[in-house]
């Protein structure tokens, strides 16, 4: 989470945190990440 924050604020990423424990999501530890990215719409695309 401290790695996010450096990105994303701390304030930021703890308020996200803090609603999903509020909203019971459920954690899992895999050791995987992901990189998510917008794409440009097909109309857009070069």
């Amino acid at each position: 989470m401290m790695l996010v924050s450096a990105f994303a604020g701390y304030e930021h990423i703890m308020g996200l945190y803090r609603h999903a424990i509020a909203q019971k999501y459920r954690f899992f530890s895999y050791g995987d990440s992901m990189l998510l990215t917008r794409t440009a719409p097909a109309s857009q695309a070069s």
